[in-house]
């Protein structure tokens, strides 16, 4: 079993920051490519950012220069550190990582359950 649970979600102000983490935990073998993603009421699920085993990272045009992800591989948890907050930020906040199980051949992909983000103006 592998399990992604996300934390750090909340309510803040536009402007604020928030760091959300998702560690992922159970018969890890190894992670390859790990992200996050959002969605908002009445909205597709978008793709926020993605950072590679090696730390290559990609963004959103709308979060470049205002969010940063990054990893610990030692602690398989990946970071999400959200600043200069607007009110089009307010989404649900999912993780998701691209896992090899122990014992198993091949990689699949896992979600956390989401962590809710609100930005007040």
């Amino acid at each position: 079993q592998v399990q992604l649970v996300e934390s750090g979600g909340g309510l803040v102000q536009a402007g604020g920051s928030l760091r959300l983490s998702c560690a992922a935990s159970g018969s890890i073998f190894s992670i390859n490519a790990m992200g996050w993603s959002r969605q908002a009421p009445g909205k597709q699920r978008e793709l926020v950012a993605t950072i590679t085993s090696g730390g290559s990272t990609n963004y959103a045009d709308s979060v470049k220069g205002r969010f940063t992800i990054s990893r610990d591989n030692a602690k398989n948890t990946v970071y999400l550190q959200m600043n200069s907050l607007k009110p089009e930020d307010t989404a649900v906040y999912y993780c998701n990582a691209e896992i090899r199980r122990v014992g198993i051949l091949y990689e699949r992909n896992y979600w956390g359950q989401g962590t809710q983000v609100t930005v007040s103006s």
